[in-house]
Parts: structure tokens; C-alpha cells; sequence
């Protein structure tokens, strides 16, 4: 069947569509990207969206408006990816706009309470397209003892695994996440964390700094130096040190810790603090990737047959990022590639993956991979919104 994979990330900036014939089970899965758009949030669409995500109190009105609206807008997407490439669906998978995602359990009223928001109505998509929608995929997860993230790990293993070489699948969208599959394809073995923030620091900085929604290609990094005790201090987060599995986002990374992390640059200039936000990105994953490999018992550097570091995400366009990204880890023993290497368009794979996840909840099978979720048990995700 043909699948629309719909996502929109935490760095909030458009909706990527990827339209995917998938065939199989996993173990004999076909997969085929077919095409792929991105299309950009409208400036005002895009800041009520950060707005709803950082805020601490928001109206109730405005966020029911919201999800009608990012309903509306999904649907136009994926109609337009059709019209474009003439292509018939059967079946969209629609990750929706995560507004906040709160992995471990709290207090509240009197319960502890782990929970995830992901808005954009489906029931608005599948009447506007005629075509069944998968949606809100992590509370399944959740309600099996799972953090609900990171579930792109089902597509690392199906499309990634290699017999002999071991793989690390490390996606930098607003949040970083990677994935540790050791050669073969058992999903026992599999480790998947997120590492922390992405591009957020980096976008937020941007922001404050220079009043540009992103640094474009690392251009304001590469002309400044890293403050060392400001990393140094911002690494000491409890984030960083807490044991897998966990989840991040805004919560953690995002209005206030900028604020907070701008503080402890100081004085410096501004080129330094974009330099300083990007290596917090790097030395953040490098922490996150040893982490991982201790767990799997994987000695580093790695030896044998090889391993390959595999990127994907608006953070590939970042020249000066993965440049340290490539200082860190190379010593490691990884050969750090982009996933368009390995046949996987960087912006497409997240979209693919709820493609993915969409066809395995569609034939009723398990789309969550326990070790990286922290699920107890396979669990059939999201909801369906049928015509």
C-alpha cells in the first residue's frame, strides 16, 4: 500500500510530507520513498505554535483553534503532495505537533502523571482527503510503561540494520535522537535515546541574537570561538546524566534554558555564543552516543568490521555542526555519514518513519520498540480516524 507520512518537529518549522509504498512484514519489509515536500509554517502559524509550546498557562480557546487549524493545514499538505506527483494514497500516518511531552510520571491531583500532547486533528484530514489517518501515536506506548519516544527506532532497524557493521542513527531535528542497532537485526539489542537539544539552543540563540529564526549553515558559528566554562556548566544539566531511556524537549530545552544558558555566556560576543550553543549540540551527543555504547557493551574505538554514524535532520544543513559533530566522534571509529548516503533524503526520514508506523498500526502489529521506549511490552499505536 501507498502511505502519506506526515511530521512536524519540535523546532516548529513546516510540515514534512513523505508518500511511501510499503509492502512486508518487518523482517521482510519493502519500502519505497516515493516522493517528498516540505512545507513551511506561515510566520504567525509558526510563532503560535512556539508560543503554545513554551508558554506555562495558555487559553483554552486558542488551543482548540490550533488543532483545527494544523488539521486543516496537514491536509492541504498532503493534497498537495498528491496533486504534485499524481499519486494515489491509501493510508496517512500523522505524527501531529507535539505542544508538550512529559516522559516521566509527576504528581498531579494526587497521581503520578507521564503525558505527551500532539495536536492537528485527524478526524479534519481524513474527511478532507477521503483517506483513513493514523494518529497519536505515543499514548499507547505510554500506557505500557513507555517514555513514548523515541519511536523513529522501528524504521532504523527495518531500513538500517546491516549484517555485519554496527549502525548509529542520529536524528538533530528541535530535539536530538539516536538509535544503537550492533549487526544483525534483534531488536533486543537496540538502544535509542534522545541526547538532548538539537537545533532548539541553537534556533533560540538565533533568535535572541541575530533575530533569524536559525543560524543558515553554521555561518554566525563558525566565526566564534566555544566558551568553555559556559559549556562546562550547561553539561552539568541532570539531563545529561540521567540513564536511559529518556525523552526531551521544550520542557527541558527550550525558552527558559536559553535564557539561562545566554546568562552564563556573559559578555561574550555573539558569535561565540553561537559557536558555544552548536558544540552544546555536539559534546551533547558524543555524551549521549558513549552512554549508548556502554550500555551495549560495545568497546570504543570501535574495532572489526566497522560502525557508521548516519545523520538525518534539519541539522545536516549545519556545516559548522557537523563538523564537531565529526571532531567527536570520528576518533570514536565511526564513519560519519549523512542518511542520503544510505538512500534516506535527510528532511524525508521522520516523515517515513510515520509512514512506517502508520502500515504496522493499520495490519495490527506493534510499531514500538521496547528497549528504546522503556515500554514493558510491543504495543499497536495510535488511533484511526476512518472515512
Amino acid at each position: 500500500m501507498i502511505v502519506a507520512g506526515v511530521m512536524s518537529g519540535t523546532s516548529a518549522d513546516g510540515i514534512d510530507v513523505a508518500l511511501v509504498r510499503i509492502s512486508g512484514g518487518l523482517r521482510s519489509l519493502r519500502l519505497k520513498l516515493l516522493s517528498h515536500e516540505h512545507f513551511s509554517y506561515p510566520a504567525r502559524v509558526r510563532e503560535a505554535v512556539l508560543t503554545a509550546m513554551d508558554a506555562s498557562a495558555a487559553r483554552v480557546a486558542d488551543l482548540a483553534r490550533l488543532n483545527v487549524l494544523l488539521g486543516e493545514l496537514y491536509a492541504d499538505a498532503v493534497a498537495r503532495t498528491i496533486r504534485r506527483h499524481g499519486t494515489r494514497v491509501d493510508l496517512v500516518g500523522c505524527h501531529g505537533q507535539t505542544l508538550y511531552h512529559q516522559g516521566d510520571a509527576a504528581p498531579f491531583l494526587g497521581r503520578p502523571i507521564a503525558t505527551t500532547w500532539q495536536t492537528g486533528e485527524a478526524a479534519i484530514v481524513a474527511h478532507r482527503l477521503q483517506i483513513p489517518v493514523i494518529s497519536d501515536f505515543r499514548p499507547a506506548d505510554m500506557a505500557a510503561g513507555g517514555k513514548g519516544a523515541p519511536l523513529v527506532p522501528l524504521l532504523d532497524i527495518a531500513f538500517y540494520a546491516h549484517p555485519k557493521r554496527l549502525r548509529v542513527l542520529q536524528n538533530i531535528g528541535g530535539i536530538a535522537n539516536l538509535t544503537v542497532i550492533p549487526p544483525g537485526r534483534d531488536t533486543r539489542k537496540v538502544i535509542a535515546l534522545d541526547t538532548g537539544p538539537g537545533n532548539m539552543v541553537i534556533d533560540g540563540c538565533a533568535q535572541r541574537l541575530f533575530g533569524k529564526s536559525y543560524d543558515r549553515n553554521g555561518a554566525f558559528a563558525n566565526t566564534g570561538k566555544v566558551i568553555g566554562a559556559a559549556l562546562a556548566q550547561t553539561l552539568a544539566h541532570p539531563f545529561f546524566r540521567r540513564k536511559p531511556p529518556k525523552t526531551a524537549g521544550r520542557e527541558e530545552f527550550g525558552r527558559d534554558f536559553v535564557s539561562q544558558f545566554l546568562v552564563s555566556c556573559g559578555d561574550a560576543s555573539k558569535h561565540d555564543v553561537m559557536a558555544t550553543a552548536t558544540a552544546l549540540t555536539a559534546s551533547a551527543i558524543a555524551t549521549g552516543l558513549k552512554q549508548s555504547l556502554r550500555m551495549a557493551q560495545i568497546s570504543i574505538p570501535i574495532s572489526g568490521s566497522g560502525a557508521d554514524y548516519v545523520v538525518s535532520g534539519g541539522g545536516v544543513a549545519n556545516r559548522t555542526l557537523m563538523r564537531m559533530i565529526s571532531a567527536q566522534l570520528e576518533p570514536l571509529g565511526f564513519r560519519v555519514v549523512t542518511s542520503d548516503v544510505l538512500g534516506m533524503p535527510s528532511q524525508a526520514k521522520e516523515a517515513v518513519a510515520f509512514a512506517l508506523l502508520a502500515y504496522q498500526t493499520w495490519n495490527r502489529r506493534a510499531g514500538n520498540v521496547p528497549t528504546a521506549t522503556g515500554a514493558q511490552m510491543p504495543a499497536i499505536l495510535g488511533k484511526i480516524s476512518y472515512v
